[in-house]
């Protein structure tokens, strides 16, 4: 089977307020046991390995088999981190051993009367046959900010 060659972009801009401050939301992504128990979906995906680095220049890893389905990995790496401003990764995916995309992400963290304004913004190049997954990334991103703000509550 020929794979035909192509690439995609897609960017994005998600933006939550969360009624938790800023200190609060940033340990859920800078503390490995918070992080670990929100990010992903346990109900749906059995982890295969996990990484947890941060810290500029870490790496962060995140593979794991959907029930009955395709192996997703996650290689992150943290380019810029600023304690509860901001983070800055870029990162990989893998369905199946296919590379499907490089992403750039910023995640920004503002202190708002109510608690946090939290900024996710994101730029991809997705790869060959995942050349439409654009959609698909903004909407895993959106359930990832729902379950931090289900880890928030």
């Amino acid at each position: 089977m020929t794979i035909e060659r192509r690439l995609a972009r897609s960017g994005f801009t998600l933006t939550r307020d969360y009624a938790a401050p800023v200190e609060r939301v940033w340990a859920a992504f800078a503390d490995e046991d918070s992080k670990r128990s929100w990010w992903g979906d346990a109900d749906r995906i059995s982890t295969r390995e996990w990484v947890f680095d941060f810290r500029v220049g870490g790496r962060d890893i995140d593979e794991g088999k959907f029930h009955g389905g395709p192996v997703s990995r996650y290689e992150a790496t943290y380019t810029d981190i600023v304690e509860h401003v901001r983070i800055v990764t870029t990162y990989d995916m893998w369905l199946d051993g296919a590379h499907m995309s490089t992403s750039v992400a910023s995640l920004e963290f503002e202190p708002i009367d109510a608690g946090t304004r939290f900024t996710h913004t994101e730029h991809g190049v997705f790869f060959d046959q995942f050349w439409a997954d654009g959609q698909g990334r903004e909407d895993g991103t959106r359930g990832l900010l729902d379950a931090l703000g289900r880890h928030l509550a």
